[in-house]
């Protein structure tokens, strides 16, 4: 009698380890890398992902963020040994940049977007107006010192069925046309 009470309690605790495995990850950003909103202007906009991950999905990108990050040491394009370490640098100017750039594009107005800085790029996700001068605006970003791409993956419609970018609320729904 008393075997098939531990076997009942064995299976039991097998299958709460395998459940907690398989549970949700949490989400963190493991490589803090600089990640920011810059404006509210449409409301109901979806939240970014943004650099938050899963400890499988960092472990399965850890090589290759490696590579990407040594690479333009390794060629000579970047003065500093990383390219992930001139972010914080730029997320400093960005935001200088960012002041000087309302004057001219209203951004704050008609936006609501977030910046995710890695290895030199500037992601910029999140909502914008049908008539904001989007091209404008990414150009005269992407002149920030040091930068080396910035990549749009922003929507005109915040209730579209699918975003350019991945969301907080649903992180693992496919994206359409990223700009990365």
């Amino acid at each position: 009698m008393k075997r098939p009470i531990e076997l009942r309690l064995a299976s039991l605790l097998l299958c709460m380890s395998v459940t907690q495995v398989h549970a949700e990850q949490p989400r963190i950003n493991r490589g803090h890398d600089p990640f920011f909103q810059i404006s509210k202007a449409i409301s109901e906009c979806p939240t970014p992902l943004g650099p938050f991950e899963t400890e499988k999905e960092w472990l399965d990108d850890s090589h290759y963020r490696i590579e990407r990050g040594n690479s333009c040491w390794i060629e000579g394009r970047c003065r500093l040994s990383n390219a992930y370490l001139y972010d914080a640098e730029i997320a400093d100017a960005v935001q200088r940049r960012l002041a000087n750039l309302n004057f001219a594009t209203h951004w704050r107005e008609q936006s609501t977007l977030w910046l995710t800085l890695q290895r030199r790029f500037i992601y910029v996700e999140g909502c914008i107006a049908p008539g904001f001068d989007k091209h404008t605006f990414l150009t005269e970003l992407a002149k920030t010192a040091d930068v080396e791409r910035v990549i749009d993956n922003t929507t005109t419609d915040p209730h579209a069925s699918q975003l350019p970018y991945r969301t907080l609320a649903n992180p693992d729904k496919p994206v359409l046309n990223p700009g990365n």
